[in-house]
C-alpha cells in the first residue's frame, strides 16, 4: 500500500493519490476436469499475498542504490513475524525522457529518464508475483505486475492432446487460465472532490465538416453514478478514463486531471452463474467507481474464503451512489490471459501486465523541462549532445 502520493510542482506539493493498493487477485482455471475446475484462487483475500512476500536480495531482485524496508506481520497464530527486506526502493535509468534534433542547425537536446521504483515479490504456491510501482519525472505513475514461477500442471495422454490446455512435456499438460488483478486508487487530484470522465474517440461521417473523411475527435462523458461507472474497455473507440478536479483549473482553463492508460487486459470466460463470477464479481468490468467509504477496501469483499458470493464491489455499487465532484475511489481490474506454451516450462519467462496514470491537464506544460542534461558526452551522427 502506498499513501499520500504528490508531485512537487515548483514550490507546491500537489496531491494525486491518497492511497493506492492491490485490492484483490483471482486466478480462474478454464479446464472443466475434476482436478482443475475448482482452481479459482483468491491470492490476496484467501492466501494473504502480503504475508507471502520474499526477502529480497541485492543484485538479484533489485540493483543500484537501494533502500530496503522490513515488513512486520502477524502469523496464523497472531504472533509477530518479520519479513526482512520485503520492500525495495531504488532508482534506475529508463531511457530517453525527451529529445529533439533541429535539422537546420544540427543542435541536439536530449534528457535521460530516471524512475523511482518501489517493489515487492510474493510466492503463492507455484507462482511468483512481482509488484512494481514506478514514478517518473514527467509526473507519470505506473503499476506493473511481473508473473513468473512454475505452471500448475496435470497428467495427459501425449497421443490425445487436451482441449483445455497445452502439452508442455511427455504426458504433461498445463491448463488454460487467467490472472485478474484489481487495484484500488483513492484519488486526491489537487483536492478530495474528483470526478471521472469516459473519453471515446469519434470519427464523424464524411460531410461538409469532414470533406476528406480523416477527422476524429475526443468525446468526454461524465460518469455521475456508480452504475454509470461500471465500464469496460473498447478498442474501436480508443476508450480511456480521465480523473479530474473540476474545481481547479490549469492556465489554459481546463480542469486538472490524470488519465488512465490501460495495458494488456481481457474478460473472464466463465458464465455468470459460475462460482467464480458469483464470488469475483469485480472481474466483470474493467472500471468501477465508488464514493469513499472506510470499510470498502477489498473488491471481492472482506472474507472471500469459502464465501458463496454476492459481496464486494459488485454488491456495493448496486446502491448507485453519486460519484461526481466528491471524494471517490477508482477500482481498475486487469486480466492476463494465459494459454500456456511449451516455452513456459519448466520455469516461466516473466510476463508483464500493468497500467499508467498520466497527467492530462494537471500541468501547464511538460513538467520535465527542468531535468538537467547528462554531464557525460554522447555522440550522434550529426554532432555531440549539447550540454545546455
Amino acid at each position: 500500500m502506498l499513501h499520500t502520493i504528490s508531485y512537487k510542482d515548483q514550490d507546491r506539493e500537489r496531491p494525486i493519490l491518497y492511497r493506492a493498493s492491490l485490492s484483490e487477485m483471482v486466478v480462474p482455471y478454464g479446464d472443466p476436469g475434476p482436478t482443475q475446475y475448482t482452481k479459482n484462487a483468491f491470492d490476496a483475500g484467501e492466501y494473504g499475498i502480503g504475508t507471502l512476500a520474499n526477502s529480497l536480495e541485492y543484485g538479484c531482485d533489485c540493483v543500484g542504490y537501494i533502500q530496503y524496508f522490513d515488513a512486520m506481520m502477524t502469523n496464523s497464530r497472531g504472533e509477530l513475524a518479520k519479513i526482512k527486506n520485503a520492500i525495495c526502493l531504488h532508482e534506475e535509468d529508463f531511457g530517453i525522457l525527451w529529445k529533439h534534433t533541429d535539422w537546420r542547425t544540427n543542435d541536439v537536446e536530449v534528457r535521460r529518464s530516471r524512475r523511482l521504483v518501489i517493489s515487492s515479490i510474493s510466492t503463492v504456491a507455484n507462482y511468483e508475483y512481482g509488484f512494481f510501482w514506478y514514478f517518473y519525472q514527467d509526473g507519470t505513475i505506473s503499476f506493473e505486475v511481473k508473473l513468473t514461477g512454475i505452471l500448475s500442471t496435470g497428467g495427459a495422454d501425449s497421443g490425445n492432446p487436451p482441449k483445455y490446455g497445452t502439452m508442455i512435456g511427455p504426458n504433461l499438460y498445463a491448463p488454460n487460465h487467467q490472472h485478474f488483478f484489481n487495484v484500488r486508487l483513492d484519488l486526491q487530484i489537487d483536492g478530495t472532490n474528483n470526478s471521472v470522465y469516459e473519453v471515446n474517440t469519434v470519427a464523424p461521417p464524411r460531410n461538409e465538416d469532414n470533406p476528406h473523411g480523416n477527422a476524429f475527435y475526443a468525446e468526454s462523458t461524465l460518469l455521475a453514478s456508480e452504475k454509470e461507472a461500471r465500464r469496460r474497455l473498447d478498442i474501436p473507440s480508443a476508450r480511456y478514463w480521465k480523473f479530474v478536479n473540476d474545481n481547479v483549473k490549469n492556465e489554459l482553463g481546463g480542469s486538472v486531471g490524470y488519465k488512465l492508460m490501460t495495458g494488456e487486459n481481457c474478460l473472464p470466460f466463465a458464465d455468470r452463474e459460475s462460482s467464480l463470477m458469483k464470488r469475483a464479481g469485480f472481474i466483470d468490468n474493467h472500471l468501477w467507481v465508488t464514493p469513499y467509504t472506510p470499510d470498502e477496501r477489498h473488491a471481492g469483499g472482506n472474507y472471500p474464503n469459502q464465501h458463496p458470493g454476492g459481496d464486494g464491489i459488485a454488491a456495493w455499487t448496486e446502491a448507485d451512489r453519486s460519484v461526481s465532484n466528491t471524494d471517490i475511489v477508482v477500482w481498475y481490474t486487469m486480466g492476463h490471459h494465459h494459454i500456456p506454451r511449451p516455452e513456459d516450462w519448466p520455469v516461466m519467462p516473466t510476463a508483464y501486465i500493468g497500467f499508467s496514470l498520466k497527467p492530462s491537464g494537471f500541468f501547464d506544460r511538460n513538467p520535465a523541462l527542468d531535468v538537467p542534461p547528462t554531464k557525460s558526452k554522447c555522440s550522434t551522427a550529426a554532432s555531440a549532445c549539447h550540454s545546455n
